[in-house]
C-alpha cells in the first residue's frame, strides 16, 4: 500500500482538574476515595494490512466507551516508529448517535468534540517495530498483592474490537484489522482523577504505574504491566491491607493527570489571568467586492463581540500591501503600511514594533476601535476579476507573526511573560496568494506556474513551520467564489497546527467557524507517547502530529515507546493507530498505556495517563463479538483516504473497499450451501453498510466535483475526533415527528415520505428535507422546519468546522444534495425493505403506493445489489 504522506500537526487536547486533591502523609497525594464502576474495555478495531490511519473522536452513543489512557509525558521509542501518518483537516465535534427509532426530543445531547486538524503520512527512517524490553516474572504472592479491576470507561481510547485473538495468522487479517483511535485531548464532564506529585514511572520501561498493577503491599513494590519489571514505590505504597491502596488515584482508576502547579517558567501568569491571555491576530482580504465584504463586516463585528475582554486582540489587512492597524488613535482607524512584493526586512519590523503604535490590545480597551477599524473597510474599486487581484497573503502573516513576537510578550523586568495556549493567526480570504512570497501566477496558463507553485508550496509549509516555532497556529478561513489555490496555503495551516475551510461566503457559517476558530484550543506543547505489551507491533500512525526522537535511555533503559510531538492541542482532533501481533500470544491481557504531556491553558503542566487492558482470547467469534463496527468503520476509512490523494485515487479506493468487504466475508463468514455466496458474519452486521456509505458519499464517491473541496474534506476527515468521523462516514438520518421530537432512521431514500420532515447529520453538512404534502401545509411546515432547524443546531453545537445548514423541499433543485446520500432501498424487494427500514410498516397501503411512485430510476445500486455484487449475503439487521 502506497505509504502515507508526511505527517502534519494539531491536535487538541483539553484537561480539567475535576477532583480536589487531598494530601497523603506520604506526598501530596491526591488521596480520592474512589467509588469507581468497573470501566468496560475500549474497543479495539480488527486487524488491517499496512494501510494509512488516522484519528478519531468520541464514541456514538451506540458504541461503548473504551478505557482510555491519557497521554502525559513523552518518552522516546527505541525502535523507529511505523509510518507516521498525519492527514489534512480541521477538528470537528459532533454529537453523538442515539439508539436508532428511538424518539428523542429537539435537544439532544451536547455533541463530543471530535478531533481531528492536520494531517499526513510520514514513513519512517526504518521498518516499524515496537519492542517493550519485557522481562518475565515469576507470578508474585497473591496474598499480599493487589490485582486491582477496571474502575470505569473512558472516551480517550476507542479500539477496533475489545478483544484480542491469540493466534498471530488469525489476528492480522488486513482487510478488517486492529487498531485504535486516541483523542487525548477530550474534555468530558468528568475529567481524569488529578494529582499533584510526579508520577512512580517503571525503570526499565518508562512506563507509568497505573491501575493494573500488581502491587506488593508488604513492600510497596509494585509490577510494570508492559515490562513486568518490579520497581520501587519508595514505601509510598506499603501498606496493612489493599482497601488503602485505593485511595491513591492512579490504582483506582485507569485514567489519572499530574498535574504541576508550581510553574518554574519566568513570568509565570496567575490562573485567573492566564486562561485568554493569548493573542489573536486577524488578516483579513482587502481584495473583496461589496456583498462580501458586507457579510465579512458583520462576522468580524459579531466575532470581537464574542471575545473575553482579557483577549489581546491584532488587526491586519493585505492586498498590494500590508496595513497593520493602530489601536492608540481612538477616533479614526489607524494603520501603518508595509510593502507585500517581500518579506519584511528585520528593520522595518523593528521600527514597527519600537514605535508609538499599538498593535496588540485587550478587548476591554479597545473593543470600540476594533469596531472602528471594521466600518472603515472599503471594497476592492480597481476593475480586476477576483482571481486576478493581487494578494500579499504570505507577507502578511509574517507581519502578524512578528507582531505576536513583539512588545505583546509583555517585557516585565527583561522577563517574557507566557502566554497560556498558543496564540493564534486567523487569516480571512477570499482569493489566492498572488502576490509576494508564497504567491503563484493569476493564472495557471502561466508558462512557469508548475516551479512557481512548488517553490510557494516549500515557501507556505516553511512559514508554517516558523509559526510553530513561535507556538503560534494559523488557521485559514476561506470564502466566496473564487478558488484560493488549496494546495498553496493548506501546507502553512498543516505546518503550523491550524486548519484550512471553505465557506460558501463570509456569512453565519463564517462567523460560527470564525468564533469557534479562536476558542477551540486547551494546550501547547503536546507530546503523546505510546507503550504496548511487547507482543503488540504499532505499524501506523495518522494524525495531527510528527515523529519525535527523544533519548530517554539515560533514565530508562528499555524504553520503546512511540513518541508523537502534536503541533497543538485541541479538543477536536485524535490520532489513529493501526497495530498487529508480532507472534502468538501466551497471556490472558494486552496492555496500553497512553501519556500526554501539555501545557494547558491556565499554564499548568500536565501529564495525562491512560491505560487500557484487552483480554486476549483464542475463539474467532469471540473476537468478532468484542469488533465495535463504527470503531472499525472509521479507522478502515481513514487507512483508506489516507490514500485517496486526488479524485483518481479516490476511484481506485472504492475498490479496495469491496475488496475488503469480499475478504472479511472469506475470511469470516460462512459459504451458503450448494452456492458460491458467502454469508458476512453475524457479528459484523453493521460494518458493510456503513463501508457502502464511505464509498458512495463526499469522501469517496462522486458527490463532491471540485479538487480542492474535496482535498479540504479529506484533510479534516483524516485528523477529525471519532463522532465527527462517522458522521462523515455515514449520515445520521432523523424524521421529525409530533411535539418536537424526532425518530432516528436507517439512511435510506424510503425517509423521504411526503408528509414528513427529514434532517439529515452528514458532518460538514445538514440538511433539512420537507415533504411536498407537508410543505404545502403552512403552518405545520413552518413548525416542523423550526424544530429541524433547532435539533441541527443543537448537534452541531461544538462542532469545528460549523457544518452548513441546507433546507428545501421536495422537488426542488438542491435536493438532490439530500437524495445522492441516501442508499436507494427503494429498489430493494418489499420484505428487505421492512427488514432494514422496519418504520415502513406504519404506512398504508396507499402511502406505500405513492412513496414508491416518488422515486426516480438510476443506476445506483442498492445496499442489498451491491453486497450481492460481491459474491455476498447482507448480514441481517441487527
Amino acid at each position: 500500500m502506497a505509504n502515507p504522506p508526511p505527517p502534519s500537526l494539531g491536535y487538541s487536547v483539553s484537561i480539567t482538574p475535576s477532583n480536589p486533591d487531598t494530601s497523603n502523609p506520604h506526598s501530596e497525594r491526591n488521596p480520592i476515595l474512589p467509588p469507581p464502576p468497573p470501566p468496560s474495555n475500549s474497543p479495539t478495531l480488527p486487524r488491517f494490512p499496512p494501510t494509512k490511519l488516522q484519528q478519531d473522536q468520541i464514541p456514538s452513543s451506540s458504541i461503548k466507551s473504551p478505557n482510555v489512557p491519557s497521554p502525559s509525558n513523552g518518552v522516546k521509542m527505541g525502535s523507529p516508529i511505523p509510518h507516521l501518518s498525519t492527514p489534512p483537516g480541521p477538528p470537528v465535534f459532533t454529537s453523538p448517535v442515539r439508539p436508532a427509532a428511538v424518539p428523542f426530543r429537539s435537544s439532544p445531547a451536547s455533541p463530543q468534540p471530535v478531533a481531528f486538524s492536520s494531517g499526513s503520512s510520514l514513513p519512517t527512517s526504518s521498518p516499524p517495530q515496537f519492542s517493550n524490553g519485557s522481562v518475565e516474572l515469576q507470578q508474585q504472592v497473591s496474598d499480599d498483592t493487589l490485582d486491582l479491576t477496571p474502575a470505569g470507561d473512558s472516551a480517550y481510547v476507542l479500539f477496533s474490537a475489545r478483544k484480542v485473538l491469540k493466534q498471530k495468522k488469525l489476528a492480522n487479517v488486513p482487510s478488517l484489522g486492529f487498531g485504535a483511535l486516541v483523542s487525548p485531548g477530550r474534555e468530558i464532564s468528568s475529567g481524569p482523577q488529578v494529582i499533584r506529585h510526579d508520577p512512580h514511572r517503571c525503570q526499565s520501561c518508562g512506563a507509568y504505574v497505573n491501575f493494573y498493577c500488581k502491587i506488593l503491599i508488604g513492600s510497596g513494590q509494585w509490577q510494570c504491566v508492559i515490562c513486568h519489571e518490579l520497581n520501587g514505590s519508595q514505601g509510598e505504597y506499603i501498606a496493612p491491607n489493599k482497601e488503602l491502596l485505593r485511595t491513591f488515584p492512579e490504582l483506582s482508576s485507569p485514567m489519572v493527570d499530574y498535574i504541576q502547579t508550581s510553574n518554574n517558567r519566568p513570568g509565570f501568569i496567575p490562573v485567573s489571568d492566564s486562561r485568554m491571555s493569548a493573542p489573536i491576530v486577524l488578516v483579513i482580504d482587502e481584495c473583496l467586492d461589496e456583498p462580501h465584504l458586507q457579510h465579512l463586516q458583520s462576522s468580524l463585528h459579531a466575532f470581537v463581540d464574542s471575545l473575553h475582554p482579557s483577549t489581546k486582540l491584532g488587526i491586519v489587512s493585505y492586498g498590494r500591501t500590508v496595513s497593520v492597524y493602530d489601536f492608540s488613535e481612538e477616533s479614526v482607524a489607524s494603520a501603518d503600511v508595509l510593502p507585500g512584493d517581500k518579506s519584511p526586512t528585520q528593520e522595518a519590523m523593528k521600527a514597527l514594533i519600537y514605535g508609538s503604535g499599538i498593535y496588540l490590545s485587550q478587548m476591554h480597551a479597545s473593543l470600540p476601535v476594533a469596531h472602528a477599524i471594521f466600518s472603515s473597510m472599503r471594497p476592492y474599486k480597481l476593475n480586476f476579476p477576483e482571481a486576478s487581484r493581487d494578494r500579499c497573503l504570505g507577507t502578511a502573516v509574517e507581519v502578524a507573526l512578528a507582531i505576536i513576537q513583539g512588545p505583546s510578550a509583555e517585557l516585565s523586568r527583561g522577563v517574557v511573560k507566557r502566554s497560556g495556549g498558543n496564540s493564534r493567526i486567523i487569516v480571512c480570504a477570499g482569493g489566492p496568494n498572488t502576490y509576494g512570497p508564497g504567491s503563484v501566477p493569476h493564472s495557471f496558463s502561466h508558462p512557469n506556474y508548475p516551479h512557481m507553485e512548488k517553490m510557494a508550496l516549500k515557501w507556505m509549509e516553511q512559514l508554517g513551520q516558523e509559526a510553530h516555532r513561535h507556538n503560534t497556529v494559523v488557521d485559514i478561513l476561506c470564502a466566496g467564489t473564487c478558488p484560493v489555490r488549496v494546495p498553496v496555503l493548506q501546507p502553512l495551516a498543516k505546518a503550523s497546527g491550524g486548519v484550512l475551510v471553505l465557506h460558501d461566503d463570509f456569512g453565519e457559517a463564517f462567523g460560527v467557524n470564525l468564533q469557534r476558530a479562536s476558542s477551540r484550543a486547551v494546550g501547547s506543547h503536546g507530546l503523546l507517547e505510546i507503550r504496548c505489551s511487547d507482543d503488540i507491533l504499532i505499524t501506523q500512525v495518522v494524525g495531527p502530529g510528527e515523529e519525535a526522537h527523544v533519548d530517554t535511555h539515560e533514565t530508562f533503559k528499555n524504553d520503546s515507546s512511540l513518541y508523537i510531538q502534536m503541533l497543538s492541542v485541541e479538543e477536536t482532533q485524535s490520532f489513529s493507530l493501526s497495530m498487529e501481533t508480532k507472534r502468538d500470544i501466551k497471556r490472558d491481557y494486552v496492555f496500553f498505556q497512553f501519556a500526554v504531556q501539555f501545557s494547558n491553558m491556565f499554564q499548568a503542566d500536565i501529564s495525562r495517563v491512560i491505560t487500557v487492558r484487552l483480554p486476549t482470547v483464542d475463539s474467532v467469534s469471540a473476537y468478532l463479538e468484542s469488533v465495535q463496527d463504527e470503531v472499525a468503520a472509521v479507522l478502515i476509512a481513514k487507512r483508506t483516504l489516507l490514500r485517496a490523494k486526488n479524485s483518481s485515487d479516490a476511484v481506485d479506493m472504492r475498490a479496495t473497499i469491496d475488496e475488503r468487504v469480499k475478504d472479511i466475508a472469506l475470511k469470516y463468514g460462512s459459504q451458503i450451501p450448494k452456492s458460491k455466496l458467502y454469508r458476512f458474519p453475524k457479528e459484523l452486521s453493521l460494518l458493510p453498510e456503513l463501508l457502502f456509505h464511505l464509498r458512495r458519499g463526499p469522501l469517496l464517491g462522486s458527490i463532491i466535483g471540485h479538487e480542492d473541496e474535496r482535498s479540504v474534506l479529506r484533510y479534516l476527515f483524516l485528523n477529525a475526533s471519532f463522532d465527527l468521523s462517522l458522521r462523515m462516514v455515514a449520515p445520521r438520518c432523523l424524521m421529525h415527528r409530533e411535539k418536537g421530537t424526532f425518530e432516528e432512521l436507517p439512511a435510506h431514500d424510503l425517509a423521504m415520505q411526503s408528509d414528513a420532515a427529514v434532517v439529515l447529520d452528514h458532518g460538514t453538512d445538514v440538511f433539512i428535507w420537507l415533504g411536498a404534502e407537508l410543505a404545502a401545509d403552512e403552518g405545520r411546515s413552518a413548525s416542523a422546519l423550526a424544530a429541524c432547524r433547532t435539533l441541527a443546531e443543537e448537534i452541531t453545537e461544538l462542532r469545528f468546522p460549523a457544518p452548513r445548514i441546507l433546507a428545501f423541499k421536495e422537488g426542488s433543485s438542491q435536493a438532490r444534495y439530500f437524495v445522492s446520500r441516501l442508499i436507494p432501498a427503494h429498489k430493494d424487494p418489499p420484505y428487505e425493505q421492512e427488514a432494514r427500514f422496519p418504520q415502513l410498516r406504519s404506512l398504508t397501503t396507499e402511502q406505500r403506493m405513492k412513496l414508491k411512485s416518488s422515486f426516480l430510476h438510476f443506476d445506483d445500486p442498492s445496499f442489498c445489489e451491491w453486497m450481492r455484487s460481491l459474491k455476498s449475503v447482507p448480514p441481517e439487521p441487527s
